[in-house]
């Protein structure tokens, strides 16, 4: 990417440096001294972007905002056929409610004196796309008859999907949207678009995509905190047909500072929300120990982790980097070299999305950010991170104009970020973003589908593997896991010292956001919330909140508690005892050795793609609807 880049801009390309960079960074990458996302270790130099130029998928996130969605520079579908486009690309995306109610226009149903059209669906995401938007749109315009689908060129279920990965779904998900996105739209005729229909339509279509068994939709809603019907959307009394797709988004509030919290935090305390969201901090701050500056004024949102503000149709690219894994601040300050220019590179190559490239091309925005920060608390202090952010970030600086002016694009408008993390922070072993473990001992459960190649393996090394309890098409596999010494686990750090934890970061690492998910005790910390809200709203960019859940109560919970002596139990069954590196040489040993790989007669053999990451970027953001259903009665 960066060679074409540099030869289609007619700059110089440097072989002798970029082999050193490539050797520097696959060190970096080898030793689990930062990683970049899981989208980028299955999509990077595949197929799907190298030969189909499908480079969204390198991005974690993105957000669309619906309040332009009548202007009549795009059609009205647009908003919704992105988040669709963008999550079965496996990008996890953010919308809000701003075109509902006066801003919106009736909705009028299929124009049924005219024609009706018979749409063949392609057998591919396009197709699937399209039909959404054609259907949509036919209840907007008055130009457009009612709208028929054939499906017969869709492939039936269970058949490989070679250039993405994974297994057909067949028809039946789709032409169940197609049923529900109808019912949808005809309860809302003759009146404005409303807030619950613009949520309504993004939910199903979340739900579609993860009916598919390769990918996990990934969203946020943000509404407005004084909008009844809003806040009651997870209200399943006052909503009983939203149970089945309610739980495809997380939903948070845009709070204006000094907002009146009671009423919200009453219902925080009883399901965990709405989350909170300060776009007008996020819109005149970097990092919240600088002054105003004013950069992302034409931001519009998040993502749907929120440690990332957006503008609409903007997208990101995240890496992760690992503090704990280096022997020194020079060593980290290496490592932000390597991990920031993968991200940078991210940015070089365009979208299929012209509104997206519009913005993302000026923005360049990146993410690049720190987990395992728990595990570094406990065994550096809190003086030695405040170090270690307040330099690695002074070097980024250093580092973006380096490489800006190197590609001769713009500077990347905002940097660094704290995201919860998932998938890439089990793999180096660290504790998720900021996030403290639910206990030094776990177990960590998986899901994978049934035809998953790593069942098998998995299986012969004795891992318990079970049916999944809510998808019939997956199977769940519990892996022990230990965090190490002195970590302390979640029930020993207050809600308030989690809150501080993150405006600490907000303050001195990340000019983005801080994804925060603060668990608290419902009976002893519920009550607080109001007023703890008082005091961080001015210092941090959005916040959610979960009550404690007692380790077990919920079948195939993704993370529970055990004992050590629990722990001991389990691995003494296994073949192969696992350790808490996957290497037997110490990181200081990996250092000495100074590994060196020509990647120059590197060949792919593989033509098709590997299965998509199941999860956006962390357990999180993904609930399990029985456990929604559960936590909201």
């Amino acid at each position: 990417m960066q060679k074409r880049w540099i030869e289609q801009n007619d700059l110089t390309w440097d072989s002798t440096k970029a082999q050193d960079s490539a050797q520097a960074m696959y060190d970096k990458i080898f030793n689990m001294k930062f990683l970049p996302p899981g989208r980028g270790l299955w999509a990077m130099g595949s197929p799907l972007t190298e030969e189909r130029g499908l480079f969204a998928a390198l991005n974690n996130c993105a957000f669309v905002s619906t309040e332009n969605m009548w202007d009549d520079q795009s059609s009205i579908s647009t908003p919704f056929t992105f988040l669709m486009d963008a999550s079965m690309l496996g990008v996890g995306v953010g919308f809000d409610t701003k075109g509902a109610g006066s801003n919106s226009r009736i909705v009028k149903g299929p124009n049924t004196s005219k024609s009706p059209t018979i749409y063949v669906i392609e057998d591919s995401r396009e197709g699937w796309v399209k039909s959404v938007e054609l259907l949509i749109d036919s209840y907007f315009y008055e130009n457009v008859g009612p709208c028929g689908f054939d499906y017969s060129q869709i492939r039936p279920p269970d058949l490989p999907i070679k250039g993405f990965g994974g297994v057909s779904s067949g028809p039946e998900p789709l032409r169940q949207l197609h049923m529900h996105i109808s019912q949808t739209l005809n309860k809302n005729i003759g009146t404005p678009l409303s807030v619950t229909t613009i949520v309504d339509l993004m939910n199903l279509i979340g739900k579609c995509v993860v009916s598919g068994n390769v990918r996990r939709a990934a969203e946020i809603a943000f509404g407005d905190p004084q909008d009844d019907e809003y806040i009651n959307l997870k209200n399943y009394d006052i909503n009983p047909h939203r149970r089945e797709y309610g739980w495809t988004s997380n939903n948070s509030v845009f709070s204006p500072l000094g907002l009146d919290y009671t009423k919200l935090c009453e219902r925080v305390r009883n399901n965990g929300e709405p989350g909170f969201a300060w776009l007008n901090n996020a819109q005149e701050y970097s990092r919240m120990c600088d002054p105003p500056d004013y950069k992302d004024m034409r931001a519009r949102g998040g993502n749907p982790c929120l440690e990332q503000t957006l503008e609409s149709y903007e997208l990101c690219c995240l890496v992760e980097t690992f503090p704990l894994n280096h022997i020194s601040l020079e060593d980290f300050l290496d490592t932000l070299q390597s991990a920031f220019l993968y991200a940078k590179t991210v940015t070089l190559e365009k979208t299929h999305w012209p509104q997206s490239n519009a913005v993302m091309l000026r923005n360049r925005r990146i993410g690049c950010g720190l987990s395992g920060v728990a595990q570094f608390i406990s065994k550096q202090g809190l003086p030695k991170l405040k170090l270690w952010c307040e330099e690695g970030y002074k070097h980024i600086q250093n580092i973006d104009k380096e490489i800006s002016e190197w590609f001769c694009i713009p500077r990347s408008i905002k940097t660094t970020t704290i995201k919860p993390s998932g998938s890439v922070s089990l793999l180096a072993g660290a504790t998720p973003g900021m996030h403290y473990p639910e206990s030094r001992y776990c177990i960590r459960r998986v899901r994978l589908s049934k035809t998953s190649e790593l069942i098998e393996p998995l299986r012969e090394f004795g891992f318990k593997i079970e049916p999944d309890v809510v998808e019939s098409n997956s199977l769940v596999v519990e892996i022990p896991i230990v965090y190490g010494e002195g970590v302390r686990s979640l029930k020993e750090v207050s809600m308030w010292e989690q809150l501080s934890l993150a405006a600490f970061l907000q303050k001195y690492w990340s000019d983005n956001q801080v994804s925060c998910t603060v668990t608290f005790e419902p009976e002893t910390e519920g009550p607080m919330l109001k007023y703890a809200l008082e005091y961080f709203q001015y210092q941090l960019k959005g916040v959610s909140f979960l009550p404690r859940i007692p380790s077990g109560v919920y079948a195939q919970m993704p993370i529970e508690a055990i004992s050590p002596e629990q722990y001991e139990n389990i691995i003494s069954t296994l073949p192969t005892q696992p350790t808490p590196h996957s290497s037997k040489l110490s990181l200081t040993d990996l250092n000495q050795k100074n590994v060196k790989v020509d990647f120059h007669n590197i060949q792919s053999k593989d033509k098709f793609d590997p299965d998509i990451e199941r999860y956006c970027d962390s357990s999180i953001c993904v609930l399990d609807p029985v456990i929604i259903d559960k936590l909201d009665k």
